[in-house]
Order: C-alpha cells, then structure tokens, then sequence
C-alpha cells in the first residue's frame, strides 16, 4: 500500500459486536483476517476514485477521511446513541452495522462555498444571498447546516458514486448512509464539511448491509 493510501487509515484494532439483533455477526474474528485487511486496500482505492472524479468548475472541496478500530467504533456508537435520543431506527441500526464493519470511507464536502455562477438550484436568486443565509445559519437543529450549493452537492454524489463503484468492482459489501455522515460531522470529522455520507466496508460470507432481519422492520 503506498503511502498516499497509508496516510488515510488510523487504528488498526478491532472490535466485536455483541448486540443481540447482530447475533448472527459473532463469527467475526477479533484479529486481522486476509479479508479485513484487503477491505482496508480497497477503502484506499474508494478514496481515490472520490478524490478524482469530476468537480464543477474543476473546484475540488471533497474531504475524505477512512475509519478503522476504535475511531470507527466511536462513530457507531454516537449513531447508536443519537438514533434512540431522535427516535429514528435507521440510525443505531446502521451504527450496529459499522460498528463490525472492516473499515468505513467519510466523504464530505464544504457545501457553503459558492462558484459565483448564481444558478438559484439552492433557492436564492444569487451566490451572495445563498452565502449571507449560511453565514446566519438560522436553522441551529438541522442534521445538516444549510443552505448548501447545488453545484457542491452534486459534486459529493458524483464522488461517493464513484467510491462505491470502486467498491463493487472488487466485491467489498457496502452501503451508502446519511447517519454515519451526520455523526461524523457532529464528531469534529471532516472539517469544513457541512454535508457528508459515510460508507462502511464489510467482506463476509453474508452482506451484513441489507441481508440482516430487525424486529420490527
């Protein structure tokens, strides 16, 4: 792995989940296996496929970070806990989900920038206006900050696109989620970025992403 790649990964250590509703997920080794180490090559690749897709105007204000071990098992956690404080399933749900993930790719965007080409796809008759309401920031409680560039939101879907293509090329389970995008700018992640998405990585003999039954659900 080069050291391009390398500088995207920090812990290395791995955790198990005990959850009851991920029983099925026990098997899971607490050691480095061949497959979880390969997911941390292809999370490298994912990053650079993010890195180099198309931008608008050739701007680039992609923020790209990969969580491993205890810093991934934070960012479950506060999925966890904000998912039963909110009242919205999917997210400790999902933060069950990334919490025995390999690895999990952050991509975020500073979506408060504007081009200066006043397109209005952000609801403001101008860039000014769209960058004079963000700076007001009136809406304290949003998920995300808002408003945002429809040009920058573009940009991130094309990047996180890009990212999983990579992923299914080489056959890494993933599943793209707005949760882990939220509590990882609530955590301090990806600096500067007001709108991000959070993929985590799993190579198992089941696609723990879409395969598990949850009570209720």
């Amino acid at each position: 792995m080069s050291v391009g790649v390398k500088k995207y990964f920090r812990n290395q250590s791995y955790q198990r989940s005990y959850y009851p509703l991920f029983f099925l997920l026990t098997y899971q080794h607490s050691c480095m296996t061949v497959e979880s180490d390969a997911v941390k090559s292809v999370a490298g690749l994912m990053a650079i496929a993010a890195r180099t897709a198309p931008k608008a105007v050739g701007l680039d204000s992609i923020h790209i970070e990969v969580l491993t071990g205890k810093e991934q098992e934070k960012l479950a956690n506060q999925m966890i806990k904000l998912g039963k404080e909110i009242k919205l399933d999917f997210f400790w749900i999902n933060g069950e989900q990334v919490k025995v993930s390999d690895a999990t790719l952050l991509i975020g965007v500073e979506g408060q920038k504007v081009l200066g080409i006043n397109c209005g796809g952000c609801g403001h008759a101008t860039c000014a206006e769209m960058a004079k309401a963000a700076k007001a920031g009136k809406n304290k409680t949003a998920l995300y900050p808002g408003p945002n560039c429809v040009m920058k939101i573009t940009d991130l879907g094309i990047a996180v696109g890009s990212a999983v293509k990579t992923a299914s090329i080489h056959n890494v389970d993933n599943r793209v989620m707005f949760s882990a995008g939220v509590i990882a700018l609530k955590m301090g992640l990806l600096k500067g970025c007001s709108v991000a998405y959070g993929i985590p990585l799993k190579a198992s003999g089941k696609n723990i992403f879409w395969d598990m039954k949850f009570a209720g659900h």
